[in-house]
């Protein structure tokens, strides 16, 4: 039965629509079935640079090397522990996440970027007894940083150089498959353990369950318009929510998932062309490279079909030029990594307006309300309030954080995500900021997206991010931080004369930062925690943090 839904909402609370099932699938399970339906189907390349050198899997073949990595994890690990991954998006990356799920291990991600005692952090907060690493990565000595965390992670029993991938699985290969079996794994199993972004904090490890990884990217690719024999520039690192459930929703859709090692905007333009892909994805600052690269015009991008963006605010300009450089539909993708990375999202033919300045409505089995912070009473259509959701990719809890989870998971199933929205009559969703980074400033709310988005449209700014400070008068007081758009050099009194015309005073910065680049996480967030340390600590300097402001 459809969920019978006004036309009109009155109030700011969006039913999930149960017309749509949520289906009893895992991980292993959806391989299974792409193998079993288009086991000839390309199913994963390996986008280098040389066309020549790129290695193909078919949806056969990934369940078979799925199968000897599955049977080499059991020798070392049981069904129910965790395993790490600490690489960029190289293919035994994905054929690691498969087979995880057919020895019913629980998959930990890790950014190969980290220092060692940011992977300690984490190998150590997630119990992981075994690693999987690339020696280097863009420079970082992973297996140095690795070696020097592991000496205060007395859960870590083993670690394998997946440069050496062949000799991990061969022991499986040589040996006869005596009394083996894929775990028996449940939809509601533990299926990833995914730290957060950490864009207010230290990453929190957020459990997330078959059931709610493969719904939520089946729906999401429904919406998206993926369909079989896609290929997909897949842009997003596996070691981010969002990489992994795109690689879910390829499976299920049985399309073609090109993986890019480390994202570099020539090597996709490269990968678009040579590959014909049909789909691709990038957060903002990836559309931007793309776009902005001596190759983009003289490139034939002619086989894209529709292009998504996400992981942050999509600029509206952005999305515009997309659309129109390319020829291509948009679709804005909202998430969090509590969620599997997906809560709403714009259709294709949304109108212009909608998809140029909402995150969409949520997704079908999604259920999403507005409430008030402070008393948790659902707000009218059109007030700000923290975006609470019910559905089946809501996360089983934070890993080994009782009470962080009990805050974050209110009675009923409903997640708090933190996040400032407001709800139109039709059900879009809009971002007004994060809860954390809401600045009260002398009795007034002040968001600091809405002047984020106005400040982006000065000719003067590449980039910007508003964060509160304490002020001694207002409480709290507005910063603006900005990057310069090439050869031009703002002053804080354009600044601000530029954003009085357009927002109300007390929402108007009056003292401005300039800096090179703004801190962000690997999925594109801002991480507004540093920022306001950056200020703060330019602050008490006194005289000689003063000059740093415009």
């Amino acid at each position: 039965m459809t969920v019978a839904r006004p036309a009109v909402l009155t109030e700011s609370w969006w039913e999930a629509d149960d017309a749509e099932p949520v289906l009893d699938t895992t991980v292993a399970g959806i391989l299974r079935q792409a193998a079993a339906r288009s086991p000839d189907t390309v199913a994963l390349v390996e986008g280098t640079a040389d066309p020549a050198s790129r290695r193909r899997w078919t949806y056969a073949e990934l369940l078979a090397d799925a199968g000897w990595a599955a049977r080499a994890l059991a020798e070392h690990f049981a069904p129910g522990e965790r395993v790490a991954v600490c690489a960029p998006s190289v293919p035994e990356s994905l054929v690691l996440t498969y087979a995880a799920a057919l020895a019913g291990v629980v998959l930990v991600p890790v950014n190969p970027a980290l220092r060692a005692a940011e992977m300690g952090y984490l190998l150590g907060s997630s119990s992981a007894a075994g690693v999987f690493f690339v020696p280097e990565h863009r420079g970082n000595d992973v297996r140095g940083a690795l070696e020097e965390a592991r000496h205060g992670l007395p859960s870590l029993r083993h670690g394998f150089d997946l440069t050496r991938w062949e000799e991990f699985c061969s022991p499986a290969h040589a040996a006869p498959a005596q009394g083996w079996a894929p775990a028996a794994v449940a939809p509601d199993d533990v299926a990833q353990l995914i730290f957060t972004s950490g864009t207010t904090g230290r990453p929190k490890g957020a459990l997330l369950t078959h059931r709610g990884m493969t719904n939520a990217a089946r729906l999401a690719a429904a919406r998206f318009g993926m369909r079989a024999g896609d290929v997909y520039v897949h842009t997003m690192p596996l070691f981010h929510v969002g990489g992994q459930v795109v690689a879910f929703q390829l499976c299920q859709s049985e399309a073609t998932a090109v993986l890019v090692p480390s994202f570099d905007p020539g090597l996709v333009l490269d990968l678009v062309e040579t590959e014909r892909a049909t789909l691709t994805c990038g957060v903002p600052t990836m559309l931007l490279a793309l776009i902005g690269h001596p190759e983009f015009s003289c490139r034939d991008l002619s086989s894209l079909r529709s292009v998504s963006g996400g992981g942050a605010v999509v600029p509206v300009d952005l999305v515009h030029h997309i659309e129109h450089a390319l020829g291509v539909q948009f679709a804005i993708v909202f998430g969090q990594t509590e969620a599997c990375g997906f809560i709403s999202q714009t259709h294709l033919d949304d109108a212009a307006g909608d998809k140029a300045a909402t995150l969409g409505r949520p997704l079908p089995a999604v259920s999403a309300r507005v409430v008030d912070p402070g008393s948790g009473a659902v707000v009218p259509c059109g007030a700000v309030g923290e975006l609470e959701v019910r559905a089946p990719n809501v996360m089983a809890g934070y890993d080994g954080l009782p009470e962080e989870t009990a805050a974050a998971l209110r009675p009923g199933g409903w997640l708090r995500t933190g996040d400032l929205v407001t709800m139109d009559d039709r059900g879009f969703l809009r971002m007004a900021g994060r809860l954390k980074e809401m600045i009260v400033s002398g009795g007034e709310n002040v968001f600091p997206a809405e002047i984020e988005a106005v400040l982006a449209e000065h000719p003067d700014v590449a980039q910007c991010a508003v964060v509160g400070v304490p002020d001694p008068r207002w409480g709290e007081a507005p910063v603006g931080v900005v990057v310069a758009a090439a050869g031009r050099g703002p002053t804080g009194a354009e600044l601000e004369a530029f954003l009085r015309e357009r927002l109300a005073a007390f929402k108007v910065p009056r003292r401005w930062v300039v800096v090179d680049e703004l801190p962000r996480t690997a999925s594109g967030k801002v991480m507004k925690y540093q920022l306001r340390a950056t200020v703060e600590r330019l602050e008490r300097l006194g005289p000689e943090g003063a000059a740093a402001f415009l």
